[in-house]
């Protein structure tokens, strides 16, 4: 897995949110259900928390069935009242 850095952004007084995740399984097109994870001690496995919900994958489009693998992990964040990602296939 290729890790890239990720930087966010914002006006004065916003935030960015953004959380670690693992794709699940392709939803439909370019949409994945995804899950919250937990990234711990170097060499240990992230622990997934929550439940899962639906992201995009802003690399993909939106036109064809999506073709990232199950257990992929991104960095998700919220726009507007979208759930987005970018990861490579």
């Amino acid at each position: 897995m290729v890790m890239q850095e990720v930087s966010v952004v914002t006006s004065p007084g916003a935030r960015a949110v953004q959380w670690a995740i693992k794709v699940k399984g392709n939803s439909s097109y370019n949409v994945y259900n995804v899950i919250v994870v937990e990234v711990g001690q170097p060499g240990s496995e992230p622990v997934e928390i929550g439940n899962q919900v639906q992201a995009i994958n802003l690399a993909e489009s939106f036109q064809q069935q999506g073709t990232l693998p199950a257990g992929t992990y991104a960095v998700m964040s919220t726009v507007g009242d979208k759930n987005v990602f970018y990861a490579e296939p």
